[in-house]
This record gives structure tokens, C-alpha cells and sequence, in this order.
């Protein structure tokens, strides 16, 4: 069975969407059958991963609401192991929409279930926001990894998003772990930035990532051009990051790497 990732944060200019991107596209690159979910209406997982949302004509949505199957929605991605299950506009109004639906709070849940046989992994783009589609997100997963910036406010917010992880695991997700807080946008110059890095991992010990993610021009890059970082630059930091990020999931969940794109770094 696969194991499903989510990626949340409530606050925005985190580096959620480039994770998930770039880790499910990591985990890909290194033979790990890998599927990229995005359940944020602003769609930029996919288009990360060189779709136009625009000319998405069945998504995540239509699955939820129960118009199409998940199998139905899913398309291949240029990265080898890769799957995308896409997002589009429609997607804004499914938080009103489920406020009515029976299980509202499963409906994502129950749409891919049937999945976790065919992935290894299952990566899923949370919306900026602690609303439904993320409740939904964090009910089907069976971890969450948590960007932080290394900016100041760092921890603002970090409590009430893991109070929230903490009223899932009670009532409707009991399996639900942490797989790792990571943090990102990380500047080695900058004294406020390696402050955080030691608040961080002081206020969170032992559910840290040891790998950071760099501020890196090339990561920056990448989305404009509809590619991850591993497929835009392998040579990148973002790359060297993200496959290390990588490794550790994979260690943490029992595997052994010995792939030559991952020994090299």
C-alpha cells in the first residue's frame, strides 16, 4: 500500500507548493511510482508540472463531488513515475459545496482510496488555508510534512496548524502522523535566517527535517517553466535539496536508497 503525503500550511509564500511539487518529482526521478495531487484552487502544482489549469476539463473537484472517478481525472507528467491528479478553477467553490454533502469532511478520502494500491507515494498540494479542502487532505493522508520559512514569524501560525492535526487525529484520523517540519527559503548569510533555523529545532525537536531548502534562483525558476527542479536543472542546489529531502522520506518509511542520482549528493 502507499503512503499519502500531505503538504499544508496555512500560511502562503511557505514553499508548500514547491515541495510537493518537487519532492513527489524527487521521489519519481529515484523509481518510486508517485502521484501528485493538487487540492488548491490556484492550481499551481499543475501547473508546476506543465499543464494549463485552464484546459483541465476534469479534476479533483469532479471527483469529490462525485461526477468522475479518480482514475478518470489522473494524467501522465513528463517525469518518469510521475502522475498529476490536476486542479482547476471549479475547485474554489467545493469548500461551499461540501458544506452540505454527507461525510463532507471524507470526500477526498473516499475519492482516492482506491489508489494507495497503485503509488508508492501519494503527495498531496494543500490550499493555504485551514478550510475544508485542507481538513479533507489531512483526513486522507496518513502523514504531513510542514514547510516553515526561515523568515521572521517563523512559528507564527505553526501552533494552531498543529492543534488542528492534533483535532484529526481525535476524531476522524487517528493514524495521522507527523512525517517532518522542513524548513525552506533558508540564506546561510543571514543571521536572522540561521537564528530560526536553531528556534525551529529547539521548539520541535525531534520532528525536524535534517535536510533545509535553500533559497536558490534555479528553484525559483523552475514553475515558469512548467518543470520541477529535478527535470529543469539537475545540477541545481534545489535539485541537491529536494533529493535529499527525498531520502530521508524514503528512510523514514523503510527503504533503502541505493540509487546512484541520490548516492552523488
Amino acid at each position: 500500500m502507499g503512503k499519502i503525503i500531505a503538504v499544508v500550511n496555512q500560511k502562503g509564500g511557505v514553499g508548500k507548493t514547491t515541495t510537493a511539487v518537487n519532492l513527489a518529482a524527487s521521489l519519481a526521478v529515484l523509481e518510486h511510482k508517485s502521484l501528485l495531487i493538487d487540492a488548491d484552487p490556484q492550481a499551481n502544482a499543475t501547473s508546476g508540472v506543465g499543464l494549463d489549469a485552464n484546459e483541465v476539463q476534469t479534476s479533483i473537484y469532479d471527483c469529490m463531488i462525485g461526477n468522475a472517478s479518480a482514475k478518470e481525472v489522473i494524467v501522465d507528467t513528463d517525469v518518469p513515475n510521475l502522475s498529476l491528479f490536476p486542479a482547476n478553477i471549479n475547485l474554489v467553490g467545493a469548500e461551499i459545496e461540501m458544506v452540505s454533502m454527507d461525510r463532507r469532511e471524507f470526500r477526498m478520502r473516499d475519492a482516492i482510496s482506491e489508489l494507495k494500491s497503485e503509488y508508492e507515494f501519494i503527495i498531496i498540494d494543500c490550499a493555504p488555508s485551514l478550510g475544508y479542502l485542507t481538513v479533507n487532505a489531512l483526513v486522507a493522508a496518513d502523514s504531513v510534512i510542514i514547510p516553515v520559512q526561515c523568515e521572521y514569524y517563523a512559528l507564527e501560525g505553526l501552533g494552531k496548524l498543529l492543534n488542528t492535526i492534533r483535532i484529526i487525529q481525535s476524531s476522524m484520523n487517528p493514524s495521522l502522523s507527523i512525517e517532518g517540519i522542513l524548513l525552506t527559503m533558508y540564506d546561510s548569510r543571514l543571521k536572522l535566517a540561521n537564528a530560526v533555523v536553531e528556534d525551529v529545532q529547539q521548539h520541535c525537536k525531534g520532528i525536524v527535517f535534517n535536510t533545509i531548502i535553500a533559497r536558490n534562483i534555479r528553484l525559483s525558476e523552475a514553475p515558469s517553466h512548467g518543470k520541477p527542479i529535478v527535470a529543469y536543472d539537475i545540477q541545481s542546489r534545489g535539485t541537491i535539496n529536494y533529493l535529499n529531502l527525498a531520502k530521508e522520506v524514503l528512510t523514514q518509511n523503510g527503504y533503502s536508497i541505493n540509487n546512484p542520482l541520490i548516492d552523488a549528493k
